[in-house]
């Protein structure tokens, strides 16, 4: 196991979460028989396994008697629970005045993830948006801010942006539909750095990034916009947690299995309508000259 004292809070109690829900697989039993032996109800389990809820001492020492757990494993646990339960705040609850509990969940997912599965069809995705276009559509549709929110909301967005260039970087996975390299955001100039910008990042070892063409026609249509997380706690590279849009625009939060697979076999359809990565960034170039040329 990797060093405890390296890994955040949260990464703690998924860990944790990971490690309790494979145990009590081995010991063929279920929430409602944990719970029991907890005296508590077997939500609060699900909770924990799922890195909702830390793990209190008084519980972790009871699911380590339930499940006979020995040395080193009952050392590297104890560690896990220790750290999942410390309260170290984020550097984005500095902006907890703007940012909704919603959006606070969201980039913490984010942050912890290992790879990431994005599909957009009119946006270019906020890890990879420039200050100019991320302050043109920051407070679209029918949310209103002021400058200041807005400042603050853009900050955080480029905030965001960290993770692709840190030591161990997110793995961004995008397929962008045509319509979102077109659609002319804050002026030409604005849209002419994004697109310039798209291409300097998507030549990045860990991001990649391809678009559905028009000429896709059907097999690249689908209504709305996910991202897929995985935060490495699975098998190979399956999502554990999946972020759709709503008509408010508002992330809305799923990990049911089902519509994670659901999820994961669209992204993998958009894919394949997708262009190679070589001709994707070809068609990115030859927008921005026709942006230079209609000037």
């Amino acid at each position: 196991m990797a060093v405890v004292a390296s890994v955040s809070p949260l990464t703690a109690r998924r860990r944790l979460g990971a490690a309790l829900h494979r145990l009590r697989d081995q010991h063929g039993l279920t929430t409602e028989e944990v719970g029991a032996h907890l005296n508590c109800h077997n939500s609060k389990v699900s909770r924990i396994e799922n890195a909702k809820r830390g793990c209190t001492k008084k519980d972790f020492e009871g699911l380590m008697e339930l499940f006979a757990v020995k040395e080193p494993l009952l050392s590297e646990l104890t560690s896990l629970m220790v750290k999942g339960r410390q309260r170290v705040p984020p550097w984005w609850h500095a902006f907890s005045d703007v940012i909704s509990l919603n959006y606070a969940e969201f980039i913490a997912y984010e942050a912890e993830a290992v790879e990431s599965f994005e599909y957009q069809s009119v946006l270019i995705p906020g890890l990879l948006q420039t200050d100019g276009y991320a302050r043109a559509v920051t407070g679209i549709g029918i949310s209103i801010f002021d400058p200041d929110q807005v400042d603050n909301l853009v900050e955080v967005r480029m905030r965001r942006q960290e993770r692709l260039r840190e030591e161990e970087p997110l793995i961004l996975n995008v397929v962008l539909a045509e319509a979102a390299l077109r659609t002319l955001v804050g002026g030409t100039d604005v849209m002419r750095g994004q697109l310039r910008h798209l291409l300097d990042v998507s030549a990045l070892d860990n991001v990649r990034v391809r678009i559905i063409p028009f000429q896709a026609g059907e097999r690249g249509l689908t209504t709305g916009t996910f991202l897929l997380f995985n935060s490495g706690m699975g098998r190979d590279s399956e999502a554990d947690v999946a972020f759709t849009d709503s008509a408010e625009n508002t992330a809305v939060y799923r990990d049911d299995p089902l519509a994670l697979k659901r999820l994961s076999r669209l992204f993998t359809g958009l894919s394949r309508a997708a262009l190679p990565e070589d001709d994707s960034r070809q068609l990115i170039e030859d927008i921005e000259k026709e942006l230079d040329r209609n000037e």
